[in-house]
């Protein structure tokens, strides 16, 4: 197993959170037109960080074993949560920490 994909993997999660956090930001924004709604910088790196996080994954796909992937996936939604706290100032549910916390736990049991 290499410990560098792995680390890369990680990384592309959070970077698709905050791709995620980009699009929510500019979905709140008010937009001269309907064309800037997509045609905006954070719409666009959005994508672009989308689109590197793939290529990325494929390739360290090649180096990690497969059942790893889906434990570093569920990151995401961590990551989601704690940038929409800071970053968007969202407050979020009881359920929603929840949630969280069971995904967590479902992680450190995983890799145990």
């Amino acid at each position: 197993m290499d410990k560098f994909c792995l680390g890369l993997m990680f990384a592309g999660t959070f970077f698709t959170a905050v791709s995620q956090v980009l699009l929510k930001q500019s979905a709140n924004l008010p937009h001269k037109s309907p064309i800037y709604e997509y045609l905006n910088w954070r719409v666009m790196l959005s994508y672009f960080l989308f689109f590197a996080v793939l290529l990325v994954n494929t390739w360290a796909f090649t180096k990690v074993e497969m059942k790893y992937g889906t434990v570093i996936d569920a990151f995401s939604y961590v990551f989601v949560m704690i940038l929409s706290l800071v970053l968007l100032h969202e407050k979020f549910s009881k359920g929603r920490l929840i949630g969280n916390l069971i995904i967590i736990v479902g992680i450190i049991i995983y890799t145990i």
